[in-house]
């Protein structure tokens, strides 16, 4: 198994984060400042989403049903993966943090 460091998956997040940030022309987001908790559950949709196209891609090659190509559904795959695991990393990062803070002394 390929160990990954920290260093190359921060680089990878940064690098999904810009893609999905970057403004797309037919898109025009006019929502206001969103919190936090809006910033986590569309980033938990986006990555479900993913997975959701990667199952999809996935069953069409292997039903014949598509006209998906194998490199689709691996390259399909592993972003789901990948946004799967950076998902799984922010989540343990935040689960730390608020263990350091409740362990506080106040």
């Amino acid at each position: 198994m390929n160990e990954i460091s920290p260093q190359q998956l921060l680089n990878q997040i940064r690098a999904l984060n810009a893609e999905i940030t970057a403004p797309s022309p037919a898109v025009v987001d006019s929502a206001p400042d969103s919190g936090f908790g809006d910033l986590l559950r569309n980033s938990i949709d986006e990555v479900n989403d993913s997975q959701n196209t990667a199952k999809a891609l996935k069953h069409a090659f292997e039903t014949g049903t598509g006209d998906a190509s194998l490199a689709e559904v691996m390259i399909a795959s592993q972003k789901a993966d990948l946004s799967f695991r950076a998902m799984t990393e922010v989540r343990n990062k935040l689960v730390t943090a608020y263990q350091e803070i409740m362990n506080m002394p106040v």
